[in-house]
């Protein structure tokens, strides 16, 4: 079973994702980060693949994707550091991505490499829903990985259900239709959104991402959802560690009440 099927088969809920950039702050650190995560109990892992134009990212992201092309990282490069991965880590990782380099990879080239590295699943944010059905979905599936798609305030309740009918893993429900980056707390209309998918009683889970850096916003996330996608704020605080994966983990997991070093202060 696909690792991502057998985290949510359970039902459970209060579930940590984790986001970082591939080879920021450091080069080479992509794997010890990985490791470091799983070590500490994280439940899941998204790999970000840097990209010179990340549309749906704040500065946080922007900054880190910038640093780590010019330290080169490629995508080849972060295949070949995730090689061996699966003899330490047995958690779900995932690649989230633009299509571009995706495109330019190749496709089924870049799925049977996720494969190889003991990938799980993808999430390629600009990618449109039609030209996944079309041209990509029989291949990701050809290859066992989970297309995992996103959705926003803004999606139509129609849309929602051909993804939900259409994809596997998990919905990842974004806060907002704003990039990513950390917010102290979801107002009245971000958690009505948050309710108004839950009564849909979709098919596969759902995980909230963008805007989690605290207590409150985790508590909310994972009361309409199973858990929560961590991103702009790790990615913070990762670099403010110079890369020392186990002291920024613990920070945040202190800021949002999972136990770890807490007095850090949302970004």
């Amino acid at each position: 079973m696909n690792r991502i099927d057998q985290l949510f088969s359970s039902d459970p809920r209060r579930l940590l994702s984790i986001y970082f950039c591939a080879g920021a702050p450091k080069p080479d650190g992509t794997a010890d980060v990985i490791r470091t995560l799983a070590r500490e109990g994280v439940d899941m892992i998204e790999i970000g693949i840097p990209f010179s134009d990340p549309m749906a990212d704040g500065p946080v992201i922007q900054d880190a994707a910038a640093q780590a092309l010019r330290g080169g990282m490629t995508l080849e490069k972060l295949f070949s550091q995730l090689d061996g991965i699966r003899a330490d880590v047995d958690i779900p990782l995932i690649l989230m991505g633009y299509l571009n380099p995706v495109f330019r990879y190749g496709f089924e080239r870049f799925c049977r490499r996720c494969v190889e590295v003991g990938v799980d699943g993808i999430i390629i944010p600009d990618l449109p829903f039609k030209d996944y059905m079309e041209n990509y979905k029989g291949v990701a599936e050809r290859y066992g990985l989970r297309f995992i798609m996103l959705i926003t305030p803004e999606t139509s309740e129609e849309r929602v259900r051909l993804i939900d009918g259409n994809t596997s893993g998990f919905i990842y429900m974004v806060s907002s239709a704003a990039t990513t980056g950390a917010q102290k707390n979801f107002d009245a209309q971000k958690q009505a959104y948050f309710q108004r998918i839950e009564d849909m009683h979709l098919r596969i889970p759902r995980m909230v991402g963008f805007g989690i850096s605290n207590k409150q916003t985790f508590d909310a996330a994972c009361s309409y959802a199973s858990g929560g996608i961590i991103g702009s704020r790790f990615v913070t605080l990762l670099k403010e560690a110079d890369g020392d994966a186990l002291s920024a983990i613990r920070r945040l997991k202190g800021d949002i009440g999972l136990g770890g070093d807490s007095g850090s202060s949302p970004e």
